[in-house]
C-alpha cells in the first residue's frame, strides 16, 4: 500500500543512496518501510573515530508530518543520549519540521556525537564529566568505541 509517508520515506531513501554523506548508511527493513535500520561511523579525528553505532528508525504514517522515533542499539556514552538509546535532539522534538529528511536526521545526530548539548543531559554523568573533566569523558567515549566492534545485536 502507497502512502504519502511511504512515498517520502521512498524518496529519503533514493536520495541517501544516490549521495551518501560521510560515515552515515542506512535502509528501510527488507518488509517494512516504516523501520530502518541505520550505522553512523565516528568521525575522525575524534574520541569518536572508528566507532560503529547502529540505530533504529520507527516511522509512523504521519511522517514527515511527525519526527521518527530514533534510538541507538549501541551502546553509548553522550550526554544527550538515554540509557535505553533514546537520543535528546531538539530536531526529533519541538524543533522538528516536515523540510528534515533522513539524511538530515543522521547527519545531525553523527554531529550531535562531537557537539553535545550538556545543558539538556539525557545523561547526567556523561553531561558532567562533559563539562567538568573532558579527559575522563573521552575515556569512556573510547569504551563504548572499542565495544561497539564487538556489538552483541550483530
Amino acid at each position: 500500500m502507497s502512502t504519502p509517508s511511504r512515498r517520502r520515506l521512498m524518496r529519503d531513501f533514493k536520495n541517501l543512496q544516490q549521495d551518501p554523506p560521510s560515515g552515515i548508511t542506512g535502509a528501510p527493513k527488507e518488509d517494512d518501510m516504516m523501520f530502518w535500520n541505520a550505522v553512523i561511523f565516528g568521525p575522525d579525528d575524534t574520541p569518536w573515530e572508528g566507532g560503529t553505532f547502529k540505530l533504529t528508525m520507527q516511522f509512523s504514517e504521519e511522517y514527515p508530518n511527525k519526527p521518527p522515533v530514533v534510538k541507538f542499539v549501541t551502546k553509548i556514552f553522550h550526554p544527550n543520549v538515554y540509557t535505553d538509546g533514546s537520543i535528546c535532539l531538539d530536531i526529533l522534538q519541538k524543533q522538528w519540521s516536515p523540510i528534515y529528511d533522513v539524511t538530515a536526521i543522521l547527519t545531525s545526530i553523527q554531529s550531535l556525537l562531537t557537539d553535545p548539548n550538556p545543558a539538556s543531559p539525557a545523561n547526567s554523568e556523561a553531561a558532567r564529566l562533559f563539562a567538568t573533566n573532558r579527559r575522563e569523558y573521552d575515556r569512556k567515549v573510547r569504551e563504548v568505541v572499542e565495544e561497539s566492534w564487538s556489538d552483541p545485536t550483530e
